[in-house]
């Protein structure tokens, strides 16, 4: 294997060694035998896949793959001496963490799509790829096909990103959007994403918002050049989304969407006067009504988009394909061949960019606006009551409605910004008074007021 400080040498040949050949590894190993020609000319000398690790050698796989590259010991094959590039799909902390850190430190550069690894443990990863003097890319981490993680990292690298939202996740757009378009509940809409393959036997990652908090992390990471750990993610799923929520939504002109969102916000400085402001962090991941007239909100069936805000170029959108085993391989081979000419070129990508530090801002310091469904007595006064309760907790009231009458009396109130700390302590005064039957919905909205 190359050492890791670059050579007058010409290299003739690179090796590849691919860790997982499940629906993304596969489709990995599929594109790099069918293109191999192609993919010659564009980096400039023969990718040769060397290794294939796998969990059992005899299970079905949906391309062929030749016997003699396929190895159960992954520890052994990121160390062998022919491999120069490393391609990890097998997901999950461990055994991928170990693996990637064995094949830096071997002289490998190495290309992931494991989003759960990277948020949770980032850092050790760059750190290992800074002291190797390899690279380390990652595209598919986040939004599968779509060029996301690219333009954060280099694209807008002169630029100054203040906002990031998206749909990152395409089971959970799937079951929103068959939600709203077809008026299915959240269990018909899941069962039929399940159905078609979008969603797995047990979509707890998916619907809980786990995996969508993930690439909630890894963005902000990017955009705001500080670290950010999925532990550091507010995440709500969308379990408890309902008809009547995307009913509601609809009546607003809105659209219920999961959203990842992350953005810079202003904060007192360590003085606590008001000319002496920071900037801080805040990232979340939960389902909102957004108007229908947002470019995220036209966002169909299991798609991914992100939008991006920065000062200089403004607001961008990027759309596509957000999973699958074809449409991620696509990114991963767009990172393989980068590295790929690196390597030729005895030189080095963009690494972490972390030297912002900035703090992340717990969620109760977050501004946000909350729709809220309160079941009431149709009596006088209840209206001024519940106003009341707003006004205590510091939230301005934007409109009300009142829907029903007698037993099906009930309030619909849309709120001004305001910290969610507020907002959600008047949620919970508006349970404790008399004349509240039950807050049967909590959502919050995002788009313009």
């Amino acid at each position: 294997m190359s050492s890791a400080e670059p050579s007058d040498k010409p290299i003739d040949r690179l090796g590849v060694a691919v860790l997982g050949c499940g629906v993304v590894g596969s489709q990995v190993v599929r594109l790099l035998i069918e293109q191999a020609a192609d993919l010659e000319a564009r980096v400039g000398t023969r990718l040769e896949l060397v290794g294939v690790a796998v969990r059992r050698l005899d299970a079905p796989r949906d391309v062929d793959v030749p016997a003699a590259l396929l190895t159960t010991d992954a520890e052994q094959l990121v160390a062998r001496a022919d491999v120069d590039l490393v391609v990890e799909v097998i997901g999950g902390i461990e055994p991928a963490r170990g693996l990637i850190l064995a094949a830096l430190e071997s002289g490998a550069s190495v290309v992931t799509a494991n989003k759960a690894l990277l948020a949770e443990d980032g850092a050790t990863l760059f750190e290992a790829a800074e002291k190797a003097g390899r690279d380390l890319y990652f595209e598919a981490a986040v939004a599968g096909a779509i060029p996301i993680l690219r333009p954060l990292r280099e694209s807008l690298a002169g630029d100054r990103v203040t906002k990031v939202l998206g749909i990152v996740n395409g089971t959970t757009n799937y079951i929103l959007d068959k939600m709203d378009t077809l008026g299915a509940g959240f269990s018909e809409a899941l069962a039929d994403a399940q159905e078609l393959g979008y969603a797995e036997a047990d979509p707890t990652a998916d619907v809980e918002g786990f995996d969508a908090g993930a690439k909630a992390a890894i963005l902000a990471s990017l955009a705001f050049h500080t670290r950010v750990t999925a532990s550091d993610v507010y995440r709500e799923g969308i379990a408890e989304v309902s008809a009547s929520d995307v009913a509601s939504a609809a009546e607003m002109g809105c659209v219920v969407k999961l959203l990842a969102i992350a953005e810079l916000r202003a904060v007192e400085g360590p003085d606590g006067t008001d000319g002496a402001q920071e900037e801080a962090v805040a990232v979340r991941v939960h389902p909102v009504m957004i108007p229908r007239s947002h470019p995220l909100a036209g966002v169909r069936e299991a798609y991914n988009a992100v939008f991006v805000e920065s000062e200089a170029a403004g607001r961008l959108m990027f759309y596509g394909p957000g999973a699958g085993g074809a449409p991620t391989a696509s990114a991963v081979l767009g990172d393989l061949v980068t590295v790929a000419r690196n390597r030729v070129l005895g030189t080095r990508g963009a690494g972490e960019s972390a030297y912002a530090a900035r703090a992340v801002l717990p969620m109760g310091e977050t501004i946000t606006r909350y729709h809220v469904a309160i079941d009431v007595d149709d009596r006088a006064g209840v209206l001024a009551a519940v106003a009341a309760a707003f006004a205590e907790h510091g939230v301005s009231i934007q409109t009300v409605r009142q829907q029903g009458r007698g037993e099906d009396a009930q309030l619909v109130v849309v709120s001004h910004e305001a910290r969610d700390a507020q907002l959600s302590a008047t949620v919970e005064h508006l349970r404790t008074m008399d004349s509240v039957r039950d807050v049967t919905s909590v959502m919050r909205v995002e788009g313009a007021e």
